[in-house]
């Protein structure tokens, strides 16, 4: 995440240390966990998401991934058919495919770090082949003392943050998309690096293929706080990787909607829905065209905008301002409306938004360590959305909390989530 925060950060909660659950094969939330204070290894938490289950909201079991803690950060967005999940730690580098084709039992399947000359993936999306192509920030390699974009909040307690910024030698400010099979391999890669805007940052941050129209969109924004500011998308061919724009993002007079552009998410109308960190929503359209078009279509309110979601005709976005998550209405792409918002907690500042189709709920994580994993309901016909409170642990409170545990695995202490999926 990317500068321009203006709430402060706040709330401690905690919860006693209790023994796992185990449970018979169900219906699973997994998420992707590590230890801010970097003594312990990122890890797979696998809590029961199943509302019809007498311990739902309660910790099954655990696994390691081999990779000492620095920024546990994104998973796949989705969990994939094949059971193999993609889980990153960006200031680490590193990446564990995690297999969890046995909920009860999950552990890793590969590990790999740079692939084909780029370093610190971000994002990572199947392809119809069964890979994966992911997003890698840098081409060449860096030390990443960074902040995860945050100038201003080191020492505030973050994950990812550091007091200092040991960058080593300044590296290019261009990254690449890497096609990478199960067992961590390079299939092909490509740069983002366009001799016709030498000027630009083009860290590539994430990405959507378009299968249907042979295409992939890429945004950039850079990770960490030192580097300048994202304004641009790419369109790549996805048969051959071939480069074929880099465009700017709609910025009107008087808004900062397009300031470090971060996940992109198709929309029901063909066109592709752009969140930003300035917590803008850009929807491109023409993308099968040598002409895309970007157009700023909502502002939220503050900055800081995480990880959305669209189901059917609405996108849902994390809010960090109004401490919970905004619901927009998009039948008219052009012109979206909002017609739902939950406020999780007055504390609360909520990052990572899954959909879970099963159990029609909505998953959160937020920014801070100790906030919890939380739970909404949400109905897809409507677009109305509340706190899940029967998703709680023993104390009663909503939500699964990272703090003070045993975990199964072997490590005691307090965690922090990032990426999280639901099993299928």
């Amino acid at each position: 995440m990317k500068r321009l925060l203006t709430c402060a950060l706040a709330g401690v909660l905690t919860l006693a240390s209790v023994a796992p659950v185990h449970a018979a094969p169900g219906h699973y939330a997994f998420a992707w966990t590590g230890d801010p204070d970097g003594k312990g290894e990122d890890f797979i938490a696998v809590i029961d998401a199943d509302p019809a289950s007498p311990t739902y909201g309660s910790l099954i079991t655990s696994a390691a991934s081999g990779i000492r803690s620095k920024q546990n950060h994104h998973t796949e967005y989705w969990m994939p058919e094949g059971g193999m999940l993609f889980a990153n730690d960006h200031k680490a580098g590193a990446t564990a495919v995690m297999d969890l084709r046995d909920p009860l039992h999950p552990k890793v399947h590969a590990t790999f770090a740079d692939l084909a000359g780029f370093s610190h993936p971000h994002s990572f999306l199947r392809l119809p082949n069964g890979h994966v192509l992911a997003s890698f920030q840098v081409e060449g390699t860096m030390h990443h003392g960074g902040d995860h974009g945050m100038a201003g909040m080191a020492g505030a307690g973050m994950p990812g943050m550091a007091d200092e910024l040991d960058i080593g030698a300044k590296p290019n400010l261009h990254g690449g998309l890497v096609e990478i099979d199960n067992e961590g391999k390079l299939i092909r890669s490509a740069s983002t690096a366009d001799p016709a805007r030498p000027g630009d940052l083009l860290m590539a941050y994430s990405l959507l293929p378009l299968p249907e129209i042979d295409r992939v969109v890429v945004t950039n924004s850079a990770m960490r706080g030192e580097d300048r500011n994202g304004h641009t998308y790419q369109v790549f061919r996805l048969s051959d990787l071939k480069r074929l724009s880099t465009n700017d993002f709609d910025a009107p007079a008087g808004t900062y909607g397009e300031i470090n552009p971060e996940e992109a998410r198709a929309g029901p109308d063909g066109s592709v829905y752009v969140q930003t960190l300035g917590c803008g929503i850009e929807r491109l359209t023409d993308l099968a065209t040598d002409k895309p078009q970007s157009k700023l279509v909502w502002q939220f309110p503050g900055s800081g905008c995480g990880v959305p979601t669209i189901v059917s005709h609405y996108l849902i976005q994390s809010v960090p301002i109004v401490h919970g998550i905004v619901v927009l209405d998009i039948r008219d792409g052009a012109h979206p409306v909002e017609v739902a918002r939950a406020v999780i907690d007055p504390a609360y500042q909520p990052h990572w938004t899954v959909y879970d189709p099963a159990t029609r709920r909505v998953a959160v994580t937020g920014e801070s360590t100790d906030d919890r994993l939380m739970m909404l309901k949400f109905d897809p016909d409507s677009g109305a959305l509340a706190l899940d409170t029967a998703f709680h642990g023993p104390d009663g409170r909503p939500g699964f909390a990272f703090t003070s545990r045993a975990w199964p695995h072997g490590w005691t202490g307090s965690a922090y989530a990032h990426g999280v999926v639901f099993s299928r």
